[in-house]
């Protein structure tokens, strides 16, 4: 069974989780290894994400990460430590080749979801390609971004809600865009943490992450979301990037029980 399979074929939801940007090791080894230690607890597929660098950042002054060499190296430690499949995001087609050595997924930012020769590249390592649909983008747009990374033969793909811009610095998820992404056949992911933004709000993004819980269930009760993307963190007030979105590593046990609960329910009434 490919790593594919696993994540999409299994009996409960699969989960992308870990920091927003790539810190110091502690930080890193502490988020990985007690994610692992949970989702085997609880028999959910686990991806480990995190960003070597943050292309899209409000100010000059925000922290952007380690960058591409630095970053891939911790990736590939925590990658061979706790044997687990990374996820990071991609920004120029450069960058590629490099990522697909140690990422098991390549992620196309949202707003990248129309790059073509980015998603294309991505796609053509044969690494699985996840596409966050841009906030500026209708759930239908969507299918033009898959076609583009299906053009390479690779179906190992995902499509990813993080919300619509609803007015100057806010989001809204639209509950119907995960019954339209699934009819495009590739599995749905729902970016409980990015939805809950307050997007550029001053010299950095708001957020809601009080909502993460009753948000992550119902977008799972829909019977249309095999995946939850959440960043998460020790102390998210301490964290170089999303502080006031990430959720506490120490909340997401009782997060993920409530989901299972939800997301069974669905797949039983569907």
């Amino acid at each position: 069974m490919t790593l594919y399979q696993q994540l999409t074929e299994g009996k409960h939801f699969f989960l992308i989780a870990g920091p927003c940007v790539i810190e110091d090791d502690a930080v890193m080894m502490e988020i990985a290894e007690k994610l692992r230690a949970l989702t085997d607890s609880l028999h959910i597929p686990f991806v480990f994400k995190a960003s070597y660098t943050k292309a899209n950042r409000t100010s000059i002054d925000s922290p952007t990460g380690p960058g591409l060499d630095a970053g891939l190296r911790i990736l590939q430690r925590i990658k061979e430590q706790f044997q687990l499949p990374i996820l990071t995001d991609i920004h120029e087609t450069k960058e590629v080749a490099a990522v697909a050595e140690v990422a098991d997924i390549l992620q196309i930012p949202a707003f990248l979801s129309r790059q073509t020769q980015l998603i294309v590249q991505a796609a053509s390592t044969e690494r699985m390609v996840n596409i966050k649909k841009g906030q500026f983008m209708a759930p239908e747009d969507m299918a033009s971004a898959l076609k583009k990374a299906a053009s390479t033969g690779n179906q190992q793909l995902f499509a990813t809600d993080r919300g619509t811009s609803f007015g100057y610095h806010n989001l809204v998820v639209d509950f119907r865009s995960f019954i339209t992404m699934a009819d495009f056949g590739y599995p749905v992911i729902y970016d409980v943490t990015h939805s809950l933004q307050r997007p550029s709000l001053g010299k950095t993004s708001g957020g809601s992450p009080e909502l993460a819980r009753p948000m992550a269930q119902a977008a799972l009760a829909t019977g249309y979301v095999d995946g939850l993307f959440v960043e998460t963190h020790p102390f998210p007030a301490k964290a170089l990037s999303d502080a006031t979105t990430m959720l506490p590593l120490n909340s997401m046990e009782a997060l993920l029980k409530n989901c299972i609960l939800h997301y069974k329910i669905a797949k039983e009434n569907r």
